[in-house]
């Protein structure tokens, strides 16, 4: 074992092996098939917790995972319209932008218009049928925010949105009547006139998102968590825009979420591994963030192992270290597949779990 992951198995098991501490959550995102593909098991390699999307998780899957000793998490694609194709086959539920036009799909994710009232119904009914079906240890939120694009080195930020229905809402919700005749002249007059008002109503619609999500997990699961993967991005970032254009803030959610797993996808993000560091010790510092046993929110961030560029095992071994660093006590990797292909991964992911309680 090299310098630098003996060091960091004596800091965790000292600082964490001490009784009173919570259990690490050293996870894993995606299906595994890739991992156990090559003959190995999770819980040999340290690890106690799978991350897979809702749709994933069949009765094998679950069983194996579960017999290797794994909480089973569900990642829940709360936002994605493109996810089942819902806007293609509901183009009403497209977030309409400023100009007045339905909004350009970024890379790899379509927006939805988060008050289309059809789309929470189907949403809603998914997970309910998806908590139902399997007994899940937790549902974790993704793409919960307004339409845009955050893991690239230059995000996609598109003001949404101006239909029908969410400019009813808003003046209900804000007490106001917006000028204008179009979309177009809505928006300008909301911009002149409510600006802060309708940054604020657009948090209020995420968060209700999240609050109703929580209520039906609870309702069905009262021992599921209920976690939220979300941008890295500090409150002060690119002029808070964050919040004022994704409609993200983590005080706001704080009361509503149980474990916070910031994206901290620093290769795609253009930073460098050090950024995993400084945003954990930055959530870490929100004075609501918890660190003990039964209490939340706390945070298990999810770092990058995927080739997207290049990350080597031992970049991977740093983002993992900084990952479970500060007040964390869980990390995963984005993704498992992209561990279960490369050989110095994998070492470097077992010596990490192993050495920190596995």
């Amino acid at each position: 074992m090299n310098t630098f992951l003996r060091t960091f198995a004596f800091i965790w098991i000292t600082s964490f092996g001490a009784e009173g501490k919570p259990e690490i959550i050293r996870g894993t995102y995606a299906h595994p098939k890739a991992f156990w593909d090559t003959g190995a098991k999770l819980d040999e390699y340290g690890v106690n917790a799978v991350f897979i999307h809702g749709k994933g998780i069949d009765e094998a899957t679950f069983k194996r995972a579960k017999a290797e000793g794994c909480k089973v998490f569900a990642e829940f694609p709360t936002l994605n319209g493109k996810y089942g194709d819902y806007v293609k086959n509901h183009p009403d539920a497209h977030p309409i932008d400023d100009s007045g036009s339905p909004a350009p799909a970024a890379t790899w994710f379509m927006g939805v218009c988060p008050t289309h009232k059809g789309f929470r119904e189907f949403r809603m009914k998914e997970l309910r049928e998806l908590l139902g079906k399997y007994e899940l240890d937790g549902i974790w939120m993704d793409y919960t925010h307004w339409h845009g694009q955050f893991e690239d080195p230059y995000p996609v930020l598109i003001k949404t949105c101006f239909n029908d229905s969410c400019l009813s809402e808003f003046e209900k919700w804000a007490g106001v009547e917006v000028g204008g005749e179009t979309p177009q002249e809505k928006a300008k007059w909301i911009f002149s006139n409510a600006a802060r008002k309708w940054e604020d109503w657009r948090v209020h619609v995420i968060v209700d998102w999240a609050k109703e999500i929580r209520a039906i997990t609870k309702e069905i699961r009262p021992d599921a968590l209920v976690g939220i993967f979300h941008t890295a991005w500090k409150d002060e970032d690119l002029s808070g825009v964050r919040r004022r254009c994704l409609g993200l803030d983590f005080d706001a959610l704080a009361a509503h979420v149980d474990v916070f797993s910031p994206m901290i996808y620093h290769g795609r993000s253009g930073k460098p591994p050090e950024y995993v560091e400084e945003f954990v010790t930055y959530l870490g510092g929100k004075p609501w963030m918890k660190d003990k046993p039964g209490s939340y929110p706390q945070m298990w961030p999810i770092v990058q192992a995927h080739d997207d560029p290049r990350v080597s095992p031992e970049e991977f071994g740093k983002v993992l270290q900084y990952g479970l660093g500060g007040r964390s006590t869980g990390v995963m990797m984005f993704t498992i597949a992209s561990v279960a292909k490369d050989p110095g991964k994998m070492e470097v992911m077992k010596k990490i779990y192993k050495g920190s309680g596995g």
